[in-house]
């Protein structure tokens, strides 16, 4: 039965295209062929107010979105459930976080209770939010959020709370799933600690002397440190200007990297941002074999936020453009520095599905915190991480005409479009501060690879086997069709991302992984089946839900969500 449901789900797909093959009459354009028209993407207008302003995202594998804010600010535009005010347990009847529905373009209201105000996060191994730390009364809170089936007749998930889980106060502070499963949660303001969620048997607590050692007297600059789990199964951590391969295991710092040049500072407040570079799994079995390349970009020279934060009138220097790539998996790595085509402070780098990196959000001058920071950035920017030409390798992209400044937020959603809202600098919500008021839109941003013009070489996938339980080291196969008739070339890339925590230009727990496609076969005109080698360990890709997309011709597939 299951195979003739294939089959049955096949032949129509294949006819749907053959179809469309047809009746389209336009050139076919390929990306960067000389026919191409090589756009900047385009934006779309989500919702002109979803009642919060977005400081915090994370997708969940149901394709919905928990966005979330800050409890403090007093009354939201959004109103909870009268049920929910009558209980006592809000101290006021409006919503602090909402769910947003992809599909539908639609959101309901969330209860939240302590204070998320700057909070961190990571998906755990089954795919619910573990939210952690906040201010006041939610430094010590972890939050889950559990995905629900919410059809007719379901009952709605909301937030379950634990006020006093954490052992240390945890306020900008910054998450990452491990291979087993357990969660670091590492710094924060005053907290020169890291911890485990579940919590470690015994000892709770673990001094790190790298986060007071980065702490600037009076700038700080190291708070929300950039975590990256690297293929050998250690964390490279980067605050401030400096960096270390830290074993979490035993507690020790293994190697301290070279300290990034040019003197910027890059973490918050002067906020850079930080991502690891796709990992190519070429089915090497030896963990430590395998590359890995982390990059930084953009943050605020010394003294910036101090001059934003404490002098009338206040002085906004310009901020950093320079981005740093460092071979973490190299002998002896170095630094290698390029520039952007302006400067940068509090942007977002985003990995795309193509491998791409998109870098959005942001602004010129100044640095985080309030109304510290001026002239926004609308226009986002693409780096090609393999453009062998370094002159070559960043592009100017199509200007939003949302300014998106401190406490902004985006992530890539699995139709790969990137989803971005928030923007508040200010103590309170404030609708009339001119240029930059509060912000409560959102908006998609889509890359080029979603132009009508490459529609016709753009994958879908047909079935994933093991999708539901995929295996560390195991085999499995893609099936998946091209509309356009004798393009294909016999390549296809697969490829995971992990959905991320984005909060404060730090993107918790992304990564993308290139994995290994032993052949590709033809089943018909359209249809083809991918021969795939899994994700060979848990150091690779921690446990979890991740989104798989066919990459063909750089043009990527709208993405299938897999369990590993």
């Amino acid at each position: 039965m299951k195979q003739e449901r294939f089959k049955k789900n096949l032949n129509a797909v294949v006819f749907s295209f053959f179809f469309f093959f047809l009746c389209s009459t336009s050139d076919l354009l390929l990306p960067r062929s000389p026919l191409a028209i090589l756009t900047g993407g385009r934006w779309d207008l989500l919702q002109p107010s979803v009642g919060i302003s977005a400081m915090h995202m994370q997708l969940l594998h149901n394709n919905k979105v928990v966005i979330f804010d800050r409890t403090d600010y007093g009354p939201s535009n959004l109103s909870l459930p009268s049920q929910t005010c009558q209980n006592g347990t809000v101290f006021d009847c409006s919503a602090h976080s909402i769910l947003y529905d992809v599909a539908s373009n639609t959101y309901r209201p969330l209860t939240l209770r302590y204070d998320t105000w700057c909070s961190s996060g990571s998906l755990n191994a089954s795919g619910s939010l573990i939210q952690t730390g906040g201010y006041g009364a939610g430094e010590r809170t972890v939050r889950i959020f559990t995905p629900c089936d919410e059809g007719v007749g379901s009952v709605s998930c909301d937030w379950v709370e634990n006020r006093a889980y954490l052992s240390s106060r945890r306020w900008y502070s910054t998450n990452q799933i491990l291979p087993d499963g357990r969660i670091i949660i590492v710094g924060g303001r005053r907290a020169f600690t890291y911890e485990f969620y579940p919590k470690n048997p015994g000892e709770s607590v673990f001094n790190l002397r790298f986060l007071a050692e980065t702490r600037d007297p009076n700038e700080e600059n190291n708070l929300y440190p950039f975590l990256h789990l690297l293929p050998d199964g250690n964390l490279f951590i980067f605050a401030n200007r400096r960096s270390i391969l830290f074993d979490f295991v035993n507690h020790r710092i293994i190697k301290e990297f070279p300290v990034i040049p040019g003197g910027d500072k890059r973490n918050y407040p002067s906020t850079g941002s930080s991502v690891l570079l796709p990992i190519f799994l070429t089915g090497e079995n030896n963990r430590s074999k395998i590359m890995a390349e982390v990059m930084v970009c953009g943050g605020a020279p010394p003294g910036a936020f101090l001059k934003a934060a404490r002098t009338i009138p206040k002085i906004f220097v310009g901020a950093s453009r320079t981005c740093g790539r460092l071979k973490v998996t190299d002998p002896n790595p170095k630094w290698v520095m390029e520039q952007m085509p302006s400067p940068r402070v509090m942007s977002d780098m985003l990995l795309l599905p193509n491998g791409d990196v998109l870098i959005i959000n942001g602004a010129a001058n100044g640095t985080a915190g309030w109304e510290d920071a001026t002239n926004a950035v609308l226009n986002p920017i693409l780096y090609l991480p393999d453009e062998p030409d370094p002159t070559r390798r960043f592009e100017i992209l199509t200007p939003t005409r949302i300014p998106r400044m401190y406490h902004a937020a985006s992530l890539l959603l699995s139709d790969g479009r990137v989803l971005v809202g928030g923007s508040n600098p200010h103590r309170n919500y404030n609708f009339t501060a001119r240029p930059y008021p509060t912000e409560l839109s959102l908006e998609a941003y889509l890359p080029r690879y979603l132009d009508p013009q490459y529609a016709r070489v753009r994958p879908t996938i047909i079935t994933v086997e093991l999708a539901g339980n995929m295996l560390y080291g195991q085999a499995f196969a893609v099936t998946f069709a091209i509309p356009a008739f004798g393009m294909f070339d016999g390549g296809a890339s697969v490829r995971l991302v992990a959905p991320s925590f984005s909060t404060h230009s730090t993107a918790m727990n992304q990564r993308l992984l290139v994995l290994r496609v032993r052949r590709v076969s033809q089943l018909s005109v359209f249809a083809y089946k991918a021969d795939v080698d899994g994700p060979t360990n848990s150091y690779v890709a921690p446990p979890g839900y991740y989104m798989m997309f066919v990459v063909h011709r750089g043009i990527p597939s709208v993405a299938v969500w897999v369990k590993i």
